[in-house]
């Protein structure tokens, strides 16, 4: 088995925490984290860690003035509930990029938009549930 532990460095791990937790309905395993915590499904999968710009040796997260955030990555996340995840993000008040919409390449509905640090998060469908 082969999986992956996505890392992204931002200003603020708690409200970076709490905004994906109010997206994806899922919880967290640093509740008290101020410069690490990790994002995880119902069965204990790591979905997203979470990093403070410059508190770790990784040559990619010391200073977000070294490079845009984001620049080249997209957050990817396959959800079964689209439809209340699309209604959580619509009332979390950030920046939408793309309504729903069917993919045809993928056949999966989808919608785009921004976290609080600019990282560009695409949702979309279950293939079969298109």
């Amino acid at each position: 088995m082969i999986r992956t532990e996505t890392i992204i460095a931002v200003n603020d791990v708690k409200a970076s925490a709490n905004w994906y937790m109010s997206l994806l309905g899922c919880s967290n395993t640093h509740p008290d984290g101020d410069v690490f915590d990790q994002l995880v499904d119902s069965d204990g999968t790591i979905l997203l860690c979470l990093h403070r710009w410059g508190d770790h040796e990784h040559p990619t997260l010391r200073s977000a003035e070294e490079g845009r955030a984001g620049n080249g990555l997209m957050l990817f996340f396959r959800v079964e509930a689209f439809d209340a995840v699309w209604e959580r993000a619509q009332a979390l008040g950030y920046q939408i990029d793309e309504e729903p919409h069917l993919n045809p390449f993928a056949g999966h509905r989808e919608f785009a938009l921004r976290d609080l640090d600019g990282y560009d998060v695409t949702i979309c469908s279950m293939p079969d549930s298109v």
